[in-house]
């Protein structure tokens, strides 16, 4: 499954649009990542803990949509784009999605 953000495929022919295809994750926050959070806010420095949360949050919602392009018989998916939003405090939506297509 070839995946992109660009509306194309380079030395690619796009040969039938099957649709909107889409994933997403909603993860809530842990209590120890919060504590380890809360120590890094105070010193300063990247938040790994959340990094890796969202870093996992992304894959699985590729997988997801990546599922529902198979489905559908695609063999790529072009525009590909990703959102999130804050569902509830504590916890956020991963959503990824694009068009799946078949390509030759």
């Amino acid at each position: 499954m070839i995946l992109t953000t660009s509306d194309n495929i380079p030395g690619k022919t796009i040969i039938k649009t099957l649709g909107l295809v889409r994933g997403n994750t909603i993860r809530a926050r842990h209590i120890g990542n919060d504590i380890m959070a809360g120590l890094r806010n105070i010193v300063g420095g990247e938040v790994v803990e959340y990094t890796k949360m969202m870093s996992e949050s992304r894959e699985q919602s590729i997988d997801r949509m990546v599922g529902e392009a198979e489905k559908l018989g695609a063999n790529a998916i072009v525009a590909i784009r990703f959102t999130t939003d804050s569902m509830m405090k504590g916890a956020a939506e991963l959503l990824a999605y694009g068009t799946a297509v078949v390509i030759e």
